[in-house]
């Protein structure tokens, strides 16, 4: 007897803790399940450490001539005259290759996350506004959101890409933003305003797909006691919105947000592809692949040193995504 009410005691005590497990570390829990969307992350990290540490790993500069090779571009493993490896080979004008993948992979890596938390950020205030609010706000909103739906996206992207970029522009930014951009991303001066106009052009199109979650989310919530209940207490809705809805409707936007970084990373890639991007010689992996389409039949190893590390990029943010919605899903068991 004493057996059993002890058993009960402990499965008691056990239901307890349970239930008190805060939900940030339910959601990791069901996260580490997926072994997919761990590894990719363990991937996404490792890529996005070794772009910044390209000074340490190389001992080239991404826009650096090496003029002792007779031969360009060179394969990987190639030794200069001093009898330095170029472990990745040269390109076209003999700069090495490693060195530009890596620091490629800085640029396009931080200017999908730039893109990406602007883009989640803006889509999920207008959507908030639009759902909780509804009403005209609610069909301003949508009637906006859905032509732009509607809008042949890489095309456009194409276009406006084409017209900002390739115009001279004086620049609109602080000099000390200028100089903190330049720093972080590892870019000449004189292609910061490229930069912020490249990034501005794929926020553009990029904040629709939150904002139509948010305004979903922020319908149903709107309605709720909790909402009531608030209003009747006198809170502004400024605070219902940013303090309440926003809130308990991020699980949606963080996997969006998540999903939509990989899909970023290739409309940059595209864009500096076709020559409409960031251009050479500040490199990144689209203007990596453009440069080497040319040579691809000779030395057909070329186009592998940018296209491999996109590749595995964009697989492993898919599978982040894939992990934190399983995690997300409220209808799973804990």
């Amino acid at each position: 007897m004493a057996a059993s009410a002890e058993r009960v005691m402990a499965g008691a005590t056990n239901k307890d803790e349970h239930q008190q497990e805060s939900q940030f570390r339910v959601v990791m829990r069901r996260f580490a399940r997926h072994r997919m969307a761990v590894i990719s992350l363990f991937i996404l990290l490792f890529i996005l450490l070794a772009a910044f540490a390209a000074p340490f790993i190389s001992n080239f500069s991404y826009d650096e001539i090496d003029i002792t090779l007779p031969e360009r571009p060179a394969a990987p493993g190639t030794l200069n005259a001093e009898g330095e490896m170029h472990l990745l080979g040269v390109d076209k004008l003999g700069r090495d290759l490693l060195a530009r993948v890596l620091y490629a992979g800085r640029i396009s890596l931080l200017i999908a996350i730039f893109v990406t938390l602007i883009s989640e950020t803006v889509g999920t205030l207008i959507g908030a506004i639009a759902g909780y609010y509804g009403g005209w706000v609610d069909t301003i909103v949508s009637r906006i959101v859905e032509f732009m739906v509607s809008i042949p996206t890489l095309p456009i992207l194409l276009i406006l890409s084409g017209m900002i970029l390739n115009t001279e522009i004086a620049s609109f930014l602080p000099g000390w933003l200028s100089v903190l951009i330049s720093r972080v991303l590892g870019v000449p001066d004189s292609e910061v305003i490229k930069v912020v106009l490249l990034i501005g052009v794929l926020v553009l199109f990029g904040w629709l797909g939150s904002a139509r979650l948010m305004r979903g989310m922020a319908l149903s919530l709107r309605s709720q006691d909790f909402v009531e209940s608030l209003r009747a207490f006198g809170a502004s809705d400024a605070r219902i919105i940013l303090g309440h809805i926003i809130p308990n409707g991020l699980a949606p936007i963080l996997v969006n947000a998540s999903l939509g970084l990989g899909g970023v990373i290739i409309a940059e890639a595209s864009i500096s592809f076709l020559g409409l991007g960031i251009q050479d010689t500040t490199p990144t992996w689209g203007n990596m692949l453009s440069d080497s389409k040319s040579y691809m039949f000779d030395h057909p190893w070329l186009p592998l040193v940018p296209g491999i590390p996109l590749v595995l990029v964009s697989l492993a943010i898919n599978f982040i995504g894939d992990g934190l919605r399983d995690a997300l899903d409220p209808k799973l068991k804990r």
